[in-house]
């Protein structure tokens, strides 16, 4: 059975239950929504470069949660703040500390014993994070951009392409990105790396 998308021009309207913690009360459709989150997430990524990130600093709850701050802070009032709600995925809400500080235990543990190659830790850590699901919205451009962290500033080697897309859009790369987590989640992270590697 394969995914289906409804494609649409972005002018799908939010409704209330989407607009809860809106901090820019003009943004009415998703179109609009998913522009001023791109905008915010780029100046994210400006932030990020004029850091001069280690391991001990980025492997820890205060910077997953000050990245997303930085990513969405601009948009959403609850940005880089830990969900409170039971969502479809993720752990229960009142486990994402805990379920957090094993994945960076983890995370640390295969850096410090070379346990797998520097791409295959990097996007470990962004499938689980992800699957954790930390944050009300947001969590999959967040972990890709974590990844992206680890690969360059704990490894030194060159930021993942991911098919050079944000995944925001419904299409046919969004899709092969859900598969391959699909997979990951069966245990299978090379198709992951794969994509992430795809430029």
């Amino acid at each position: 059975m394969g995914l289906e998308f409804v494609f649409d021009n972005g002018q799908t309207p939010l409704n209330e239950e989407e607009k809860e913690g809106l901090l820019i009360k003009s943004i009415t459709t998703q179109g609009e929504l998913d522009e001023h989150e791109q905008l915010n997430i780029e100046k994210a990524v400006q932030w990020i470069m004029g850091l001069k990130l280690k391991k001990d600093r980025i492997l820890t709850e205060d910077f997953i949660k000050a990245l997303h701050k930085q990513m969405l802070g601009k948009v959403w009032r609850w940005a880089g703040e830990f969900r409170r709600s039971e969502k479809n995925i993720g752990v229960k809400w009142i486990n994402i500390s805990i379920a957090l500080r094993t994945l960076l235990d983890d995370t640390n543990f295969w850096i410090e014993n070379e346990t797998f190659p520097p791409d295959e830790i990097a996007i470990c850590f962004k499938h689980r994070l992800v699957n954790i699901h930390c944050f009300p919205n947001g969590n999959g451009r967040h972990s890709r951009i974590m990844a992206d962290i680890i690969i360059e500033s704990i490894f030194e080697k060159n930021i993942f392409p991911w098919n050079n897309s944000n995944m925001v859009k419904a299409n046919e790369t969004r899709a092969e990105y859900i598969r391959s987590i699909r997979e990951a989640d069966k245990g299978n992270i090379e198709h992951l790396i794969d994509f992430a590697r795809t430029s």
